[in-house]
């Protein structure tokens, strides 16, 4: 339709957003809706099928374009590289109910208050609201701005103090029911998706279609047998899918239908506290959460109390998370942006469980609702399980291109048809049949489906393996993965954390190192009443829960957690605080217990966590736990000990995991809760270190040598010390004793200098004192000649990560070319430093034990495993392997079958004759569908070779051996047919050697087209006929051998043992046939006998095909080396970003720039570098 459009006509949906979709206005236009309708009746439902197909089509038909503002029909088209088209309806929502019942008028100040989305959609004087939905989303059309909306939230702009202002005393009644209408009832409604619809839905396949095409065509040919056979497989396929698709719609309804009706306290503004049903919550609700175990039914930000969750639902790990209540601040900012903190810090989720609420001074927890329905963080994880991302992966593309191809082949066929048999005087019907018979030989009906048999397999035999997919068609794009990023801690190393000491310093410095192996009880200091109180850990039914880390520290304190009671009545203390007491075995203390009075939780964005804890008895302090350089900096500098960085080296260095702690005494006159984080978390008095021994996973440096020695990069992404990091990527092979590490630091932006980078190379040291436990890190100052041949990797904090790539982007793929460990980085740049790796067409994967491992990522990843190791990731590149080249294969074969049929049946058109019924149901059934089914069985092979299966069907090597054996099958057809009239009996008019075998060939001189017992199959009868057949039938079952391949990325052939037996049947059968003299098989069939030696002569020529089939697959197109020299010769080179970076770095003797500063002002650092994001699709020409 172009892309130009009348004023108002077009505009962006979730502009900004992941989902952003362009949005166009029309309107119903009655003449053209009438037509269609007519073109539907007389097209006999062909119209409204393309229409289903093209939803676009249908808009551009019915509709004529107008502004956004005058549509009843907008046509959305998402903005990704698919630019997928859908159409809605514009409904209104009329709100003149809400006028009898609560007196709204348009001059009612409820709807004159057009600060927020919801007033400014109501259309007044009739107080009406246009609205449409979207992927289970609610748009509202703003009048103001003229633009669809999104409804169901509250709005982003709202500051903190706006929400406690406007929100904190609940909304009104009027508020409430207005809200209601808008915004739409808050349920996750998954309905069960009636069989009929599915049904429908699935039987509308263009796949479905044009086997019914070709089953109505077969009928009308009498060719009852294969049509009726296509009918069983298509129901039993279409039972499958309906049946898959309804137990996952009943599973999904189930799974989100529980939590649409929960009775929630909600406090109004007039009438106080209600009880009322989760369906009716608005955003703006103020909810008060009261008792232990309650499931959220909406997101909503808390303002008042604290609470302790169970998020597991959404991010699979079931650590409880501490909630802590939105502050009140005077910045006019949006309230995501004042916290310091990370904003979810004060969110609960939908779908989340609070087993845990706590108030402040015996006050209630109270909570704003924030999102309801679909909009909600478990709503939209619904909707990416009913709406999933497309992919775009070349293969299918390709295949459609090839498809496309088929057709164009088949129309050539169809032409040809037409000539020969208008041209022979056929009747009219006898010519079309003939002609749309080549549509359904030259492109099989089974080549989609075929294509895909590799892909359930091999998902059968991950499952058997503990590894589950939710999106199959992803194992496909794991045969092209050739970087992999890791998680260091529960991922690389074990979950489990012990506490192998502590090492408590003074002014003096740094003390002896306490070791918990002699089993001596920590000594009565700061540092221990830290570790005792700065966790998060939670008191449930008796048993603490909580991270492990925090556990592990707790434990060695011998110290007991308990809540408050009764008892423990001191002046700003909650009654139900978290309380923790020295045990028996604790050292002596001069407390009797700690109340633990608020808490600033961890934040992988901040790397600590803070509490403000009051002693019995004693004084009010502020306890901080985290990252060793960040706690440093919060803490007073003259506390800190000079060696500070020596000495988290040594232990760093060891793969040591290192976290600070720090405290300082607060003042008893403040309330808890007014005391700002920043004002808390400075002049702090440094404590000291605790190391934390976290050791390798014994499965991971064997797995991770398997994938460097399958040239597959590995890099591990982790949010712990970038020191530590490095030890542990050496100690696990990821780098190799003989590999250099260059460290990247980088300085932000200030006001009088500008950012700047500089790189240090790294170097391993032997520490006496230390010298048996491994070598530590050191920086080394000059620089070495060998540091440039190569072989060497970068090392970055996501602080260093995020310099770059805001000031030095173009030095951001440089880098990411020999990136390998990245450190301290949030989940956030996790998934950026993925995308980046994507940017440069990378086929990357991301390995992880939780959600916070990439972002979101996680909790709708395409696999999961429940190997607790990274074992899982060779077996899947292995399969994903096995499954692209058995998609291949099964392409290459189906291609060839029907070229195969296609070429024999154009040769016996020329003689106006064809194929009989029961000789294409033997080729169709007994040989193609049998093949098609036990090909694929070939599992994967048992070893990584260093090199990728091709990622695309339009590559050389695969076009010319279709190219190549399609003209062999031609060129031993055209032979056949050729030679079998040049016979010295086809001429005498021979019909059958089976009764005259034994007599001389002069004697025969019956008619060769005719045979004597003529039945109603006599006109398929001939020596052509014959010859094709036999040569056609055995050629399928040659070619299956032929392509189908074994090492070096699947089992050999000779290991499927069904498929070969298979083969051996079918041969068998076909030879037996061939040599057979059984007057009714043949007949049956409508072959003629011929003589043996003219048998012998078919068996010689396939024989020879056979060779020279197998000689040019095995030496030339399975040929790596050659094809890799025709490469060199032409001077080819691959179009993949990195490849091209890759030769860029190997001709630049200046990189990398070893001990040298760089700034964002120097000419070319801070231009953007221009390089596409393909996401999961390669341009590399690969064998």
């Amino acid at each position: 339709m172009g892309d130009h459009f009348e004023k108002g006509q077009h505009a962006l949906l979730n502009e900004g957003e992941e989902n952003e979709m362009e949005i166009f206005g029309y309107r119903t236009h009655s003449c053209r809706k009438a037509l269609c309708l007519a073109g539907s009746v007389f097209s006999f439902g062909i119209l409204p099928l393309v229409f289903y197909w093209r939803p676009a089509w249908c808009v551009w038909a019915n509709c004529t374009p107008c502004s956004l503002e005058d549509a009843d029909v907008v046509l959305l088209r998402t903005r990704d590289e698919f630019q997928t088209y859908s159409w809605k309806k514009v409904m209104w929502i009329c709100l003149s109910a809400l006028n009898s019942t609560f007196g709204l008028t348009p001059d009612h100040p409820v709807i004159m208050d057009e600060e927020y989305i919801i007033n400014r959609a109501i259309r007044k004087p009739d107080l009406k609201v246009r609205c449409i939905k979207v992927q289970k989303i609610r748009y509202v059309w703003n009048n103001l701005e003229g633009q669809f909306q999104k409804i169901g939230s509250l709005e982003d702009w709202l500051s903190s103090a706006k929400i406690h202002l406007k929100f904190g005393s609940g909304l009104t009644r009027e508020e409430q029911e207005l809200r209601r209408l808008i915004c739409g009832p808050n349920v996750i409604d998954v309905e069960i998706t009636p069989i009929w619809k599915l049904l429908i839905k699935e039987v509308l396949n263009p796949f479905y279609i044009f086997q019914l095409f070709s089953v109505c065509l077969w009928f009308s040919e009498d060719y009852k047998e294969y049509a009726f056979a296509i009918i069983i497989m298509s129901i039993i396929s279409i039972a499958l899918t309906v049946y898959d698709l309804r137990e996952q719609s009943v599973k999904l309804h189930h799974l989100v239908e529980s939590h649409n009706s929960i009775i929630v306290p909600v406090c109004e503004r007039k009438a106080g506290v209600q009880e009322l049903e989760s369906r009716y919550l608005v955003p703006g609700d103020l909810l008060v959460l009261s008792g232990n175990g309650v499931h959220m039914p909406c997101d909503a930000i808390l303002i008042d109390g604290s609470c302790v969750v169970n998020e597991g639902m959404l991010t699979g790990e079931s650590i409880p998370v501490t909630k802590t209540p939105l502050p009140k601040m005077d910045s006019s900012g949006s309230w995501k942006t004042q916290s310091e903190a990370e904003y979810k810090r004060h969110v609960l989720f939908c779908g989340t469980e609070v087993i845990q609420a706590k108030g402040v001074c015996s006050g209630p927890v109270r909570a704003v609702v924030l999102q309801t329905g679909f909009n909600t963080a478990k709503g939209d994880l619904v909707r990416s399980i009913l709406y999933p991302k497309p992919m775009n992966f070349k293969l299918y593309r390709d295949a459609i291109r090839f498809l496309l191809c088929l057709v164009g082949i088949a129309t050539i066929g169809m032409i040809y048809t037409l000539c020969v048999y208008v041209l022979s005087g056929e009747p009219p019907a006898e010519v079309v049949r003939k002609a749309l018979d080549v549509v359904t030989i030259a492109v099989p009906p089974a080549l989609p489906a075929a294509l895909t048999t590799g892909i359930i397999y091999a998902q059968r035999r991950l499952k058997k393996r503990g590894i589950f997919c939710i999106s199959p068609q992803r194992i496909n794009v794991c045969g092209q993965l050739n970087l992999v990023c890791f998680d260091k801690t529960g991922t690389l190393t074990r979950d489990g954390l012990d506490l192998w000491g502590v090492v408590p310093c003074d002014q003096n410095g740094f003390q002896e190192v306490h070791s918990f192996a002699s089993a001596r009880p920590l000594p009565w200091s700061p540092l221990c009443a830290a570790m005792a109180s700065c966790h998060s850990l939670v008191l449930l039914n008796g048993t603490i829960q909580g991270d492990p880390l925090d556990r592990k520290m707790f434990e060695a304190t011998a110290w007991e957690m308990a809540n408050s009671g009764d008892d423990f009545l001191i002046k700003g203390v909650p009654a139900h605080a978290m309380v923790v007491k020295p045990c028996k075995t604790a050292s002596q203390a001069p407390v009797e217990g700690i109340a633990v009075l608020h808490q600033f939780p961890f934040s992988s964005a901040l790397q600590r966590m803070t509490v403000i804890v009051q002693e019995m008895g004693g004084d009010r302090l502020a306890f901080m736990k985290g990252a060793p350089e960040k706690v440093a900096s919060f803490c007073q500098p003259e506390t800190v000990p000079t060696s500070f960085v020596s000495e988290l080296q040594i232990y760093t260095a060891q793969g040591f995991r290192v976290i600070a702690m720090a405290y300082k005494k607060l003042e008893t006159d403040h309330h808890t809760t007014a005391l700002i984080r920043d004002k808390v978390e400075s002049d702090l008095i440094f404590l000291g270190l605790l190391i934390f021994e976290n050791q390798l996973k014994e499965e991971t440096k064997p797995v991770l040598e398997e994938l460097i020695s399958a040239r597959i990069r590995t890099v591990m992404i982790t949010g712990d010390n970038l020191q530590t990091a490095i030890t542990v990527a050496r100690k696990s092979g990821m780098v190799s004793e003989d590999q250099k590490v260059i460290l990247i630091e980088t300085s932000e932006t200030t006001g009088s200098s500008s950012a700047s980078i500089f790189w240090k190379l790294v170097e391993e040291k032997k520490h006496i004192m230390y010298g048996n436990q491994d070598n530590y890190i050191n920086i080394r100052e000059e620089v070495s000649d060998n540091s440039r041949d190569g072989s060497y990797h970068f090392a970055l904090s996501g602080k260093s990560f995020q310099v770059i790539s805001q000031h030095f982007s173009s030095l951001l793929p440089k880098i990411l070319m020999n990136g390998t460990i990245f450190a301290r980085m949030s989940p956030g740049q996790k998934s950026s430093l993925v995308e980046e790796f994507q940017k440069l067409d990378y086929f990357v994967g991301m390995c992880g034990d939780g959600a916070n491992d990439c972002g979101e990522a996680s909790v709708a990843s395409p696999f999961t495993s429940k190997t607790p190791n990274i074992e899982c990731i060779p077996h899947l590149i292995k399969e994903g392997r096995a499954a692209l080249v058995t998609s291949f294969c099964m392409f290459k074969y189906m291609a060839l079958y029907s070229m195969i049929q296609y070429v024999g049946v154009l040769l016996l058109y020329w003689e106006t004759n064809s194929l009989s019924n029961y000789q294409f149901l033997f080729q169709d059934l007994a040989v193609t569908t049998l093949i098609g089914i036990t090909m694929n069985l070939n599992g994967a092979y048992p070893k990584l070779v260093p090199f990728r299966p091709a990622g695309q069907l339009i590559s050389p090597p695969l076009l010319l051996s279709v190219i190549v054996n399609i003209l062999f099958s031609l060129a031993m057809h055209i032979v056949g047919f050729l030679l079998v009239q040049r016979q010295p009996w086809y001429s005498t008019g021979m019909h059958s050697a089976c009764k005259v075998q034994n007599e001389s060939i002069p004697i025969l001189t019956t008619s060769p087209t005719v045979p004597e017992n003529a039945t109603n199959n006599s006109l398929f009868t001939s020596f052509e006929n014959t010859t094709i057949w036999f040569l056609g039938t055995i050629n399928c079952i040659i070619v299956a051998l032929v392509f189908s391949k074994g090492k070096p990325f699947r089992q050999p052939t000779y290991k499927n043992y069904i498929f070969v037996l298979v083969l051996v049947l079918q041969l068998a059968v076909c030879l037996f046939i061939l040599f057979a003299d059984i007057p009714d098989l043949y007949r049956r069939l409508d072959l003629l006998c011929t003589p043996v030696p003219w048998r012998v002569h078919i068996v010689v020529m396939l024989g020879c095909n056979f060779v020279v089939s197998l000689a040019v697959e095995e030496a030339i197109i399975e040929n790596r080396a050659l094809w890799m020299l025709i490469k060199r010769c032409f001077g080819y080179q691959s179009k993949s970003q990195y490849r091209i970076w890759q030769r860029a770095l190997a001709n630049d003797p200046s990189w990398p720039p070893l001990n040298q500063i760089s700034y964002s002002d120097v000419p070319g650092c801070d231009r953007g570098v221009s390089y596409s994001n393909p996401v999961f699709e390669s341009n590399e020409e690969q064998l």
